[in-house]
């Protein structure tokens, strides 16, 4: 088992460009031309192609790419019991275009089973050598408790929990059941992917919950409360890192808005080892917040864009970066691209060149300010 942990200097957030081979094999098991075990082959050769790639480009973090995923967050929370979902149409309006998802919702209480992304990790994890770790991607607990509890869900949620305080207990305790079934598989390094906190920074989501009829303040307490409470008991020498986002479908986002109001709660109160923060443009405001950041935590500054292939100029990141390091110790930094390249199977607006031209940057200016 490799020892190393995640964060690395150079990093990212796991999803990669689905290649065209995955495309047509999913498509032809969709249609009824290839049975089960021909699209498992072909997955499972594409996961070690782009596993073999990211070696090659010298990271010492690997993922499958979220291969075996529809969406960054659904298909998990798909592997719970309690959760039904179906294919409509409908979506969640992003900044330029609907974002198509399955409607996902509960027919029951929420409990775990064996998890199907347990068995995708042990496949990930034989690549593993002396100088990479295998890390695995899963949905922020907070991510599910507001999946459940948008207006589309509600109705259907209060069937099963008349309380949000019930339904967090719930998912925590069937995040922790899960954490606990990764742990047993070898696993040392997990990702949890958030959008919550993304989702209620700026004046548009002030706007958004009031016309809810939400409290914004208590919804901030509702979001970290079910996100430590899955956290509870984890094993010491498990690394468990959280990736905020605003948002990442077909290169749009959903929201906009600097980090100052939720900073007292996620950066300073969430019991995470690091934090995966999205930083390339103005959306995500400046660096002060990072001086709220807990002393035990590192933070991976997300300064190179998944969502244009324009590749970022060195000197202006290599800038960015001792800016933020006005709030924050240079040697709690880190760096990455802001979010994955397809968090969804769309994916973003870049070839899988670019892609690794990327990820290319990010190493060369990690060892030039880091050595």
């Amino acid at each position: 088992m490799s020892t190393l942990q995640t964060p690395f200097r150079y990093d990212f957030v796991g999803s990669f460009l689905r290649p065209q081979a995955l495309k047509e094999a999913k498509a032809a098991y969709q249609a009824g031309t290839i049975g089960r075990e021909e699209y498992d082959r072909v997955v499972n050769a594409e996961i070690a192609k782009v596993v073999r790639k990211q070696k090659e480009l010298g990271f010492h973090v690997i993922t499958d790419g979220e291969f075996r995923r529809s969406f960054w967050h659904l298909d998990f929370m798909w592997g719970l019991e309690g959760v039904e979902h179906r294919a409509t149409g409908n979506g969640v309006q992003f900044n330029q275009e609907l974002a198509v998802l399955d409607d996902t919702y509960l027919v029951g209480k929420i409990r775990a089973k064996a998890h199907p992304f347990v068995e995708h990790y042990k496949f990930l994890k034989q690549f593993e050598d002396e100088n990479t770790v295998a890390k695995y991607t899963i949905p922020a607990p907070a991510q599910t408790f507001q999946q459940m509890i948008v207006p589309a869900n509600i109705v259907s949620t209060r069937k099963f929990y008349p309380t949000n305080d019930e339904l967090i207990e719930d998912i925590a305790a069937a995040y922790r059941d899960v954490i606990r079934q990764f742990y047993e598989a070898g696993c040392r390094n997990l990702q949890i992917d958030d959008c919550t906190w993304g989702a209620i920074v700026g004046d548009a989501a002030k706007q958004r919950y009031k016309a809810l009829g939400m409290d914004l303040e208590e919804v901030k307490a509702q979001l970290l409360k079910v996100n430590n409470l899955a956290l509870e008991g984890k094993p010491e020498d498990m690394v468990i890192n959280s990736h905020i986002c605003r948002g990442n479908y077909h290169s749009t986002y959903f929201t906009s808005g600097p980090y100052d109001t939720v900073a007292d709660y996620v950066f300073a109160k969430e019991n995470v080892d690091a934090l995966f923060l999205e930083y390339d443009d103005e959306r995500s405001g400046g660096f002060a917040p990072l001086a709220r950041v807990s002393e035990d935590k590192k933070v991976v500054l997300g300064l190179i864009t998944t969502k244009s292939p324009v590749l970022e100029d060195r000197q202006k990141v290599i800038d960015r970066i001792h800016e933020a390091a006005r709030y924050i110790p240079l040697d709690r930094l880190c760096l990455s691209p802001q979010c994955g390249f397809a968090s969804c199977e769309i994916g973003n607006k870049l070839t899988e060149e670019e892609q690794w031209a990327k990820l290319k940057l990010v190493k060369e200016i990690a060892e030039e300010v880091w050595g």
